[in-house]
Order: structure tokens, then C-alpha cells, then sequence
């Protein structure tokens, strides 16, 4: 179940995509809208993290792979940003991936390289959350 507090965060998150999506449309690099989104994020008082680094445990050994998450909000929200003309299901597969190592309850899946905001939002909810 979502808490109350992450479902606000979580609106903060959509409301600044649709800012920057706004301001900026379709049609730049991925790294600009992560910046850009970050930024309207941590404008509306939220702490935003890039870039963070996820380790797989397996077997009580922490593997360094490479795996990376382009925002974390609050600690609670994964957002991975994607600037592409269609979606691939392996992106699906990735935020997935990124709340069950992370144990993260929600995550976002948004791409900027559509015409409309509303239709390149994607919302994940980690069904298998370790208690």
C-alpha cells in the first residue's frame, strides 16, 4: 500500500514532468529533461538525487554492476527519464528491476518524446516489497 505522504510526492513528480514537458516538448537529449525535472522537483521543496548507483545483493555479496537510477525524490520515488520516439518493454523490465533492489514501493517510467506529457507518464508499484 502507498502511504499518503509518497501519493503527494508522487503528484509533485507528475505536476513538475508536465512543467518541464511544458517548457521545454519533445524532441532533446534524455540528460536534459533528467536535469530540468530534478530541478523542478527540488524547486517545490523535495530532495532529489541523480544518478544513484544500486548494488545487487545475492548470496550475502554486494555486486557492483553498473546498475544506476536516474532520480531518486524523498528517498521513496524512483523516476527513470527516457527521451525516445517509442518505449521499450526492457525499460519496463529496468524500473522493475530498480524497485525490487531497492525495495522502493513506487516508481515513474516517463518519456519527454511524446506529444502529450499524459501519455508518456508510466506509475509502477513494487508488488513484492520486503517488509
Amino acid at each position: 500500500m502507498i502511504s499518503e505522504r509518497t501519493e503527494e510526492i508522487a503528484k509533485i513528480i507528475v505536476h513538475s514532468a508536465f512543467t518541464v514537458h511544458k517548457e521545454l516538448g519533445p524532441g532533446l537529449l534524455e540528460k536534459v529533461y533528467e536535469i530540468c525535472l530534478a530541478h523542478e522537483i527540488a524547486k517545490a521543496g523535495l530532495e532529489v538525487k541523480r544518478q544513484i548507483d544500486i548494488p545487487i545483493v545475492y548470496d550475502n555479496i554486494v555486486f557492483s554492476e553498473g546498475l544506476r537510477l536516474d532520480l531518486l525524490v524523498e528517498d521513496c520515488i524512483i523516476v527513470e527519464v527516457k527521451a525516445v520516439e517509442q518505449v521499450n518493454a526492457v525499460w519496463d523490465a529496468q524500473i522493475i528491476s530498480h524497485l525490487k533492489l531497492t525495495n522502493k514501493d513506487l516508481g515513474f517510467l516517463i518519456n519527454f518524446n511524446v506529444p502529450l506529457i499524459k501519455s508518456g507518464i508510466k506509475r509502477f508499484i513494487n508488488t513484492r516489497k520486503k517488509q
